[in-house]
C-alpha cells in the first residue's frame, strides 16, 4: 500500500517498521511532527521531554536496555544534545539508536542556519540524508541496521523540505526486533578516561569500517546522463538540481554522507567533464572533494546561506531569474508576524513596553514578537533558557555601577522554562541576583503547535499527568518575592511590576492564562471560567480616533480612515479586553449576550 506523506510522517512510520520501542523528542520546527506522529503507534512507548538532552539521554537508557530507540530534534536541539550525543558516539548501543536532527536552511523559525553534518564528522558517527519521503523511511530501516551492525548511534540528518513536503511512500510491515538482553559492561558504557580512549579508537575504526559501506551502498550511487557536467549533491539539493539539470547532467547523489564515499567520488569524477557541488550552507562535501584533488565548483559559484532552490540554482548557473509580475507585487501587502489575537502576553508587554530603565531580555517563544512594533519590549534573544541567564550576568553589571538605576527584566515562556530556564533560575537563586524573572506560562507550548509539557499536566498521548508548579520550582529554590498574575489584567499587570521594581532582591513574576488557541481541558475550563467567551465591539459615537487600542497590536482591531475610528472584527476577538482597559473614552464595549 502506498500514502502520500510527509518526510515526518514517514520517519515516523519507519520507526514502527523498525520495530522501535521507545521515541523521545522536544517539540521544534521543523521536527515536531516526528514524534506526534510515532505516538499514535501503540508498540512504541512515545514522550515529550523537558528538553532535547534529556530527550536523547532516555533514547540511551532505552538502547542500552536492549530496545530500539529514536530522538528526534530541531537542529539547535542537537547543540542542547550535543554533551551526551558525543559520548554516546564512544559508547557505543545495545540495540539501535538514531537522533534525528531536522536542519533549517533559510531559517523560517530558527535564531541560526547551522549545519549539522558537521556534528556526524565531528562526533565520528555515520550520517544519512533522505531527498524525499520514501527515502525518509527506507534510510531509517537501514539507519538502525548500521547502529546494531557498528555498535553506534547514527544521525539522520533532514532539512525542513524534506521534512514537510509530501510524497509518495510504500508503506511495509512491523519488524518484530525482541528487546536484546542487557549485559552488565563497565568499561563500555562508563565513560571514564580510562575506558573512554579505548572507546575512541573503536570509533575511529568503525569509521574506516563503514567507508566500505559508503562506496558500495543504494543510498550513494551514479547517474550517468549528459557527461559534460556533474553534479554531487545530497538531501533535497538532488530535487532541486534534477528540476533544474535534467537529463542534461549527470549525478553523484549521496545519500549516506558520512564518512564519504571517496571510491566512488573519485570514479564520478573520471566519468564527468565539469564538477559543481550543489549543498545547503557548509561546504561539507565540497571540502571533502577538494582535498581529495578534484577540482570542483561549489561556494564560489553558490550561496552559502538559505535553501539551494531551483530558481537559487539557475540564477547562480545561467543568471536567470524568474520573471516577476509587478502588478502582482504591488498589491501584496507586507505581513509581519504577530501576537495572536487574545494572546496573554499581549497584556504584559503592553505595560512592559512602556517602563523606562528597564532591560528586556528575551527567549525563544512566541512572546519574541514583543521585541518588534508596537511593543519594543524585548531586547536580546539567543538561545532556549538564556534570558535568565543573560539578565543576570547583565544585572550584575549593572548593580556594580555607581547610580545606576538600570533593572533588567527577563521573560520566557513555560515550556521554555522547563526546557533550561530552570538551571538559569537557579543560578540566579544561587547568585544572589537583583533580577526580575517572568514566565509566561500560557498552558502550552504554543510556537510550536500546542504540544504538552511538564507543566501541562497530559503526556503526549494526552493522558493525565502531574502538572509541574512553577511557583513552588520558585519557591523551593528559595524566592521569598512570588506572584502569581492573570497578564489580561492591566491594572493588575502594572502594580506587580512597580512591585518588583521597587525590590532590591530577586522576585519571580508567573502569567497565567491560556493560549488562546489551545483547545481547553476540563482543568481549563475550570480554572479559567468565562475565558474566551466575551467579544468586544467599538461604539462608534464615543469613539475619538486616538489609536489607543490600536497600540496593543492586536490583528483583530481595525482603524478605519475613512472614518477615523477604530473597528473590532468579532470573528477574531476572544474578550481578553486588553484593548477596552487602554480605551481612553470607554467606547470598546462588551457584545451583551
Amino acid at each position: 500500500m502506498k500514502q502520500l506523506i510527509t518526510g515526518d510522517e514517514a520517519v515516523a512510520r519507519g520507526a514502527w517498521e523498525a520495530g522501535v520501542r521507545f521515541a523521545a523528542a522536544y517539540p521544534g520546527t521543523p521536527s515536531t511532527e516526528i514524534l506526534e506522529n510515532i505516538a499514535t503507534y501503540k508498540e512504541i512507548h512515545s514522550e515529550w521531554a523537558p528538553n532535547e538532552k534529556t530527550a536523547l539521554e532516555s533514547v540511551i537508557g532505552a538502547s542500552l536496555a536492549g530496545a530500539r530507540a529514536i530522538a528526534s530534534m530541531k537542529h539547535v536541539g542537537l547543540n542542547v544534545a550535543a554533551d551526551p550525543f558525543f559520548t554516546f558516539a564512544y559508547m557505543g548501543v545495545n540495540a539501535g539508536a538514531v537522533v534525528v536532527t531536522a536542519d533549517e536552511p533559510g531559517q523560517f523559525s530558527s535564531q541560526n542556519e547551522q549545519d549539522n553534518r558537521n556534528y556526524a564528522k565531528a562526533a565520528m558517527t555515520p550520517m544519512f540524508e533522505p531527498s524525499d519521503s520514501q527515502e525518509c523511511k527506507d534510510m531509517l530501516l537501514e539507519a538502525f541496521e548500521i547502529s546494531e551492525q557498528y555498535d553506534i548511534p547514527v544521525l539522520f540528518r533532514m532539512t525542513t523540505r524534506v521534512c514537510h513536503s509530501k510524497s509518495l511512500v510504500e508503506l511495509g510491515d512491523r519488524q518484530d526486533v525482541p528487546i536484546k538482553p542487557y549485559v552488565k559492561n563497565i568499561k563500555k558504557y562508563v565513560a571514564v578516561p580510562a575506558n573512554a580512549r579505548p572507546m575512541k579508537v573503536k570509533v575511529q575504526q568503525n569509521q574506516e569500517l563503514l567507508k566500505g559501506y559508503s562506496n558500495n551502498c543504494q543510498w550513494n550511487r551514479i547517474e550517468m546522463h549528459e557527461p559534460g557536467i556533474g553534479i554531487i549533491c545530497s538531501g533535497d539539493c538532488y530535487l532541486y538540481a534534477r528540476e533544474v539539470f535534467g537529463d542534461g547532467a549527470s549525478y553523484l547523489k549521496l545519500g549516506f554522507t558520512n564518512p564519504l564515499p571517496d571510491d566512488l567520488i573519485r570514479e564520478f569524477a573520471s566519468k564527468v567533464g565539469k564538477i559543481y557541488i550543489l549543498e545547503e550552507n557548509d561546504p561539507y562535501i565540497e571540502d571533502h572533494v577538494r582535498a581529495l584533488g578534484i577540482a570542483c565548483d561549489g561556494k564560489n559559484l553558490f550561496p552559502r546561506n538559505g535553501e539551494m532552490k531551483p530558481e537559487v540554482i539557475r540564477a547562480a548557473m545561467f543568471g536567470e531569474e524568474y520573471p516577476v509580475d509587478n502588478d502582482v507585487r504591488s498589491a501584496i501587502i507586507p505581513r509581519p508576524p504577530t501576537l495572536c489575537a487574545g494572546c496573554p502576553h499581549r497584556g504584559f508587554f503592553y505595560e512592559l513596553g512602556r517602563r523606562k530603565n528597564v532591560m528586556v531580555s528575551g527567549d525563544i517563544g512566541c512572546y519574541t514578537l514583543a521585541s518588534g512594533a508596537p511593543y519594543h519590549a524585548m531586547e536580546s534573544t539567543v538561545c532556549m533558557g538564556a534570558s535568565i541567564s543573560l539578565g543576570h550576568g547583565a544585572q550584575q553589571i549593572f548593580d556594580s555601577i555607581e547610580g545606576n538605576q538600570m533593572r533588567v527584566v527577563s521573560v520566557l515562556g513555560d515550556s521554555t522554562f522547563f526546557h533550561t530556564g530552570i538551571n538559569s533560575l537557579m543560578d540566579v537563586a544561587y547568585n544572589k541576583s537583583n533580577l526580575i524573572t517572568v514566565v509566561l506560562d500560557n498552558r502550552i507550548t504554543a510556537m510550536t503547535g500546542q504540544q504538552d509539557n511538564p507543566g501541562s499536566g497530559r503526556t503526549v498521548q494526552g493522558e493525565i499527568t502531574e502538572a509541574v508548579s512553577i511557583e513552588a520550582i520558585a519557591r523551593a529554590f528559595g524566592f521569598k518575592n512570588v506572584r502569581v498574575i492573570d497578564p489580561n489584567q492591566l491594572t493588575q499587570v502594572k502594580e506587580t511590576l512597580d512591585w518588583a521594581l521597587g525590590l532590591q532582591e530577586p522576585s519571580v513574576i508567573i502569567t497565567r492564562w491560556p493560549c488562546a488557541l489551545k483547545k481547553q481541558t476540563a482543568l481549563d475550563k475550570e480554572e479559567f471560567k468565562g475565558s474566551f467567551s466575551s467579544v468586544y465591539w467599538v461604539n462608534e459615537e464615543l469613539c475619538i480616533g486616538c489609536k489607543k487600542c490600536t497600540r496593543t497590536g492586536c490583528p483583530a482591531i481595525v482603524f478605519q480612515l475613512e472614518k477615523k475610528k477604530s473597528s473590532i472584527e468579532a470573528e477574531k476577538c476572544v474578550g481578553c479586553s486588553v484593548c477596552a482597559q487602554v480605551c481612553p473614552v470607554h467606547a470598546i464595549q462588551k457584545v451583551e449576550a
